[in-house]
């Protein structure tokens, strides 16, 4: 079927466009008539992290105090990760930030959540072990909301990597807005072995999006 230039025509059912393109007028297809795809992914690139109070520093490659850093390893054989200092016989409570800004496709209070892959390398603590996640939104005039973070700290004492799930409140949350997030490890150990070390090797934001 061919149709000239003002014409149009209804579809009941579904309509196929197997060759060809299908090209619509700005506005024909509101965004409501999208499909949903429901916590789609968006990774966050461990290079891009910076030191908590410090927005202007990217993660030392070393942690110390209560800085978390960023793990090169060796070209080619090694994966950047993120680490805190040797936990043990002590206690260390190390962060890390970063911000990310919520896309034009988002869907306005449609779920978000932050997901970190985390575990122990070398040995587990004999005491706790947790990553902590904190979220604020911006609110583009220099202030930003209360914690969104509906999720409390996750353990992470294992030297099995898991997927720790936050959960961020989202009824105010809408397309372009900026939430910033400040995550922590927190080890406290007893004994004088082996390192006991925690490590994130991942982190993705999950959010609601159409078109």
């Amino acid at each position: 079927m061919k149709l000239l230039a003002g014409e149009t025509f209804e579809v009941r059912g579904v309509l196929n466009v197997s060759a060809g393109t299908l090209t619509c007028k700005t506005g024909q297809f509101p965004r409501s008539y999208l499909a949903e795809d429901a916590l789609a992914e968006d990774a966050v690139e461990l290079t891009e992290l910076r030191v908590w109070d410090d927005l202007a520093a990217l993660l030392p490659g070393v942690a110390a105090t209560d800085d978390l850093a960023i793990i090169e390893g060796t070209w080619a054989a090694n994966a950047p990760r993120v680490q805190s200092a040797d936990a043990k016989a002590t206690t260390v409570t190390q962060r890390l930030r970063f911000r990310r800004r919520l896309p034009e496709n988002y869907v306005a209070a449609g779920d978000v959540t932050l997901r970190v892959r985390a575990g122990m390398i070398t040995t587990a603590s004999d005491g706790t072990a947790t990553v902590d996640v904190e979220c604020c939104a911006d609110d583009e005039d220099g202030g930003v909301s209360a914690d969104l973070c509906a999720t409390p700290a996750q353990p992470i004492n294992s030297l099995d990597k898991a997927d720790c799930d936050f959960v961020i409140t989202p009824t105010a949350l809408a397309p372009g807005v900026v939430l910033d997030f400040r995550v922590t490890i927190a080890i406290t150990d007893t004994e004088t072995g082996t390192a006991v070390i925690g490590e994130i090797s991942r982190m993705a934001l999950l959010r609601d999006v159409k078109g």
